[in-house]
């Protein structure tokens, strides 16, 4: 015959425990809230980001004769772009720090800002890397990249939907 066995206190002169695992998890419960509770007497410590390369969004046209990049670049310098243009691909990087600067001693608070892209767009067809311009207006940069076999522009029809 099998007995059931019933939790029995366990004697210690620290603290009580019991035998069986839902008194062991209360215990636990409540060490890890007063744990939780001590760390909140902390000061927060504010731990800087790491740096995140966006992948901005871009539109590439194929004109024809040359391909057209449209790249939203807001906050970023002309002299803080990079393009490097290969037979068949452009690489498009950029990064920009800024600090504010504050005279005030004692400040609890003092912000950066790091913005960072980079891009690689690959074509289907040849370029020449050398004729390639690029014009930055407004947080845009319009590059204009010239095909080595031009091709023509395919005609359009309208379809109608059923």
């Amino acid at each position: 015959m099998v007995t059931k066995r019933t939790p029995e206190k366990i004697s210690n002169n620290a603290s009580p425990w019991y035998a069986n695992w839902g008194d062991l998890e209360k215990v636990f419960d409540d060490f890890r809230s007063d744990l939780e509770r001590s760390f909140t007497s902390f000061p927060s410590i504010h731990v800087p980001q790491i740096v995140q390369t966006t992948q901005n969004s871009c539109d590439v046209i194929d004109e024809g004769n040359h391909y057209k990049v449209i790249m939203n670049m807001p906050g970023v310098e002309k002299k803080d772009i990079k393009l490097n243009v290969t037979d068949n691909s452009i690489e498009v990087s950029a990064e920009h720090k800024e600090e504010s600067k504050e005279k005030k001693k004692n400040y609890l608070r003092k912000e950066r800002n790091h913005v960072s892209y980079y891009r690689t767009l690959p074509f289907s067809e040849k370029i020449v890397s050398g004729k390639t311009n690029a014009k930055l207006t407004n947080g845009i940069l319009e590059i204009h990249i010239p095909k080595l076999k031009p091709s023509k522009k395919q005609n359009k029809r309208s379809i109608s939907i059923r």
